[in-house]
């Protein structure tokens, strides 16, 4: 069976575009179809400056909504990262197979370091890492597939060449992954800056709509979600990224395609409506999945520590065999 691994990050409370892009997904086709684990990546929430308790906050609510979005532990592996060592057993190994060269070039770095140096703050060494860690995340589980958002398509890369790297020089060790992307809602943009992805760590704002926001909240930021000059209703990405933000929105709750449904819409009020409502609806189950959840945490740490356990006897053997072929003793 093939074996699917992806992760989400607790740097921030989880959005729609979260949903839309990977946990739905997650929830309604690989945890049927696959061997499947989806982790919450804690120790990658520490290449920034950080607070331990919001980390710790975070990354207990991001497992609560994975759970509350569909993901049953009789199907698929939940778990945290910092609970399995596996992970940061196997990402040293890779830092010495892995360049220089090929962490300075991740975009995602680059982008965020100057933001760093932009605040007046140092750039973390686990900030250049954290690609490899991802790939470590990835190796350590034989995994086949990992759905991810176009803008990490890079770090499966590395985690491929550095899979092949370390197959050539050592010995067989890894299978080599490849990215999958879901076709409708892959990229959901801020609803005020419909030309950068709605992401979490921006933590504030009120062009991103979390999974946890009221009703009355979506709403409003939906209505408020700045459109294009025109009167019109296209779909065009390049011309007109706030009406094509929208109507991709209202694509991937209902359905459809978002060039086909701009042809119902005579005003862009009309749309922002029915977005509004399709959110609305689209979150309303999961909303009500996770205050039941809340409302019993020996469950969530229960599913917690038996995925852990599973995840741990997944990895053990492969982290211990790459040990191995590198030169070093293993447990």
């Amino acid at each position: 069976m093939t074996r699917v691994f992806s992760g989400i990050k607790p740097t921030g409370h989880l959005t729609l575009g979260n949903y839309l892009g990977a946990v739905r997904r997650w929830a309604e086709v690989d945890q049927h179809r696959t061997d499947a684990l989806f982790c919450v990546v804690d120790m990658h929430a520490l290449t920034v400056d950080h607070d331990p308790a919001r980390v710790r906050r975070l990354s207990r609510q991001a497992a609560t909504l994975l759970l509350a979005s569909g993901l049953d532990p009789e199907r698929c592996t939940v778990f945290v990262q910092s609970q399995v060592d596996e992970h940061a057993r196997l990402s040293y190994v890779l830092e010495c197979v892995a360049t220089d060269g090929e962490a300075r070039r991740m975009i995602q770095y680059k982008e965020k370091a100057v933001r760093e140096r932009d605040r007046g703050g140092s750039v973390r060494l686990s900030l250049l890492t954290y690609p490899v860690l991802m790939a470590a995340d990835i190796l350590a589980y034989g995994t086949d597939e990992v759905p991810v958002g176009d803008d990490q398509t890079q770090h499966v890369e590395l985690a491929r060449d550095l899979a092949v790297r370390f197959n050539q020089r050592y010995g067989q060790a890894f299978v080599v992954p490849r990215a999958t992307h879901p076709e409708v809602g892959a990229r959901v943009m801020n609803l005020q800056e419909p030309t950068s992805k709605m992401g979490k760590t921006d933590d504030v704002g009120p062009g991103i709509v979390y999974l946890l926001d009221e009703p009355d909240v979506v709403r409003k930021k939906i209505m408020r979600a700045v459109t294009d000059s025109g009167r019109d209703v296209v779909h065009d990405r390049v011309a007109r990224p706030g009406l094509a933000n929208l109507l991709e929105i209202l694509a991937a709750c209902e359905g459809g395609d978002p060039g086909e449904l701009s042809g119902a819409y005579r005003s862009y009020g009309a749309l922002k409506k029915d977005t509004a409502e399709a959110v609305v609806e689209l979150l309303r189950p999961v909303q009500r999945r996770h205050k039941e959840l809340c409302a019993d945490p020996a469950y969530v740490d229960g599913v917690l520590r038996s995925g852990a356990e599973k995840a741990r006897g997944m990895a053990r053997p492969r982290v211990d065999a790459a040990y191995r072929a590198i030169g070093l003793s293993a447990g």
